[in-house]
Formats: structure tokens, C-alpha cells, sequence
């Protein structure tokens, strides 16, 4: 796979982030604010938008699957098939904390890849996979992969 030409884009991005179209608004909210230190920033009954306090660049927000801003024929919650990734210094530490003591769902057991990460993987209330991250030095054949950019 190789990369073609970059095309800058004609305007300045002031942010990213994805918005998740939820089944249940308030339980999601809960989710991430209660595990995964988020801090609303907005509320309304059909939408939250959701900030890390230490790191306010990560955002992340909820909407109502049925809300008329989402346009017809595509109001429908998620239903799996999306992977957040949350990257953190001590995964085995947040294992711990969110499987063994929470009791969140152990999706895929904690272990460690030969790409470079040691993981686990558990679920939020509708079903979007988060898998918990610590970033370790890749074995050599996939250490060859990575690009110095």
C-alpha cells in the first residue's frame, strides 16, 4: 500500500471528533463520563457533547439515532462495527479498574500484539467496541511497517 500525493485541504479543520447516533443518549453519557473521564459540555435530551478535561482536544458526542438533523433513511443507532480506541500509560492498570472491580465486559481478554500494543477490548451500552491501549515497542517484522512521518 503505498501513499499518493497529499491534497491540502482549502480550509483550517477547527476540530474533529465523532458523534455517535445512540439508541440511549443518557446511558452513553454515563458510560463515558463515569469510565473514561469525559465532562459534558452540552446537553440537550437528543444530544451531549462530551470533552476530557485534561486533554480538551478529545471530544467525542451523542445523538439521538432518531433526531430529524440526522437526514431520513439513515436514523439508525449503531449497531456495531465501530472501535474507539483509547490510549492510556497503564493498560493493565485500567483492566483492573474497568473489568475486574466496574465489571464492564471483557470483549478480548488483555494481551499484547506483536504490532505494538498490549489491549483489551470492552463494550459501551450500544455496542461500540473501546478498546484500552498501552502503545509497546512492535516486533521487528511489524517495527519494519511503520512510516517516519
Amino acid at each position: 500500500m503505498t501513499n499518493g500525493p497529499t491534497i491540502m485541504p482549502t480550509t483550517k479543520l477547527g476540530g474533529f471528533y465523532p458523534v455517535l447516533a445512540s439508541r440511549d443518549v443518557a446511558a452513553s453519557r454515563d458510560f463515558y463520563t463515569r469510565h473514561f473521564g469525559f465532562q459534558v459540555t452540552f446537553e440537550a435530551d437528543w444530544y451531549v457533547s462530551l470533552r476530557r478535561p485534561d486533554a480538551p482536544q478529545y471530544e467525542l458526542a451523542l445523538l439521538d439515532h432518531t433526531h430529524p438533523t440526522i437526514p431520513e433513511g439513515h436514523r439508525r443507532a449503531l449497531q456495531g462495527g465501530l472501535l474507539l480506541n483509547f490510549e492510556v500509560e497503564d493498560v493493565d492498570s485500567e483492566h483492573q479498574r474497568l473489568v475486574a472491580e466496574v465489571g464492564l465486559p471483557e470483549v478480548l481478554p488483555l494481551r499484547t500484539e506483536e504490532f505494538g500494543q498490549r489491549h483489551f477490548i470492552t463494550a459501551a451500552p450500544d455496542g461500540v467496541l473501546i478498546d484500552v491501549i498501552t502503545v509497546v515497542p512492535p516486533s521487528e517484522e511489524y517495527a519494519a511497517q511503520y512510516t517516519s512521518h
